[in-house]
């Protein structure tokens, strides 16, 4: 549905993607010869995040950023195993892949959440929640476009972005400093991507009438 002429560019996590290929292509080349299926790798990464939210509760940010740095790469597994192995499975996998995605950035920020409540630091709680809410509605922004037939993927902080300032400033021990860029960068992400579907969907209306004033 969307207008060639409104093509995104691409973002920074596309482009990060397409350059780790050469990085991944060999890694995903011996996992597909294990028998470890893609489903298996997501839920792993899932499982990853409750890790780094008990680093993250008990104050050690520092171990929970080198952890991060070691676990995330990997969330780029899943799905290029799963088309070197042409996988058929109805799109279960990204359907999968991208729940898993969601609940891993809420299990994530429960740690926040939780250290804070240990702290008694009662602002910093509010702008967790701002953040988490945030970064789902960004996400889903994404997801309802792209089942409209346009693209969202535009932004200053899309899922990668959101996870590399996680890990910056968790290794500085500055977790504060992230929550509130996040609070503040997710939502005007959202407000990107609401603008940008909203002038696909004017252009392709606009399209759609004279199309139909032509076929008179």
């Amino acid at each position: 549905m969307a207008s060639p002429s409104l093509e995104e560019k691409k973002t920074f996590t596309d482009r990060l993607r397409r350059y780790a290929f050469v990085v991944i292509d060999p890694i995903v080349t011996v996992l597909a010869k294990t028998g470890i299926g893609p489903d298996a790798l997501t839920i792993v990464g899932m499982a990853s995040h409750f890790l780094f939210a008990w680093l993250i509760t008990i104050g050690e940010m520092r171990w929970a950023s080198i952890a991060m740095m070691v676990a995330v790469p990997l969330d780029a597994l899943d799905g290029s195993l799963a088309r070197k192995l042409q996988k058929k499975d109805g799109n279960f996998g990204s359907f999968l892949d991208s729940t898993m995605d969601r609940l891993a950035e809420i299990v994530l920020f429960a740690g926040f959440i939780f250290h804070y409540v240990r702290q008694q630091d009662v602002d910093m709680l509010a702008v967790s929640y701002i953040a988490i809410t945030g970064s789902i509605m960004v996400s889903y922004a994404r997801a309802k476009a792209e089942s409209l037939g346009y693209t969202a993927s535009v932004g200053i902080l899309s899922r990668m972005e959101r996870y590399i300032l996680i890990i910056f400033f968790l290794f500085l021990k500055l977790p504060s400093i992230a929550i509130i860029i996040m609070a503040v960068g997710t939502y005007i992400t959202l407000f990107q991507r609401l603008f940008s579907v909203r002038k696909q969907a004017y252009t392709a209306a606009a399209e759609q009438v004279e199309q139909t004033e032509e076929s008179y």
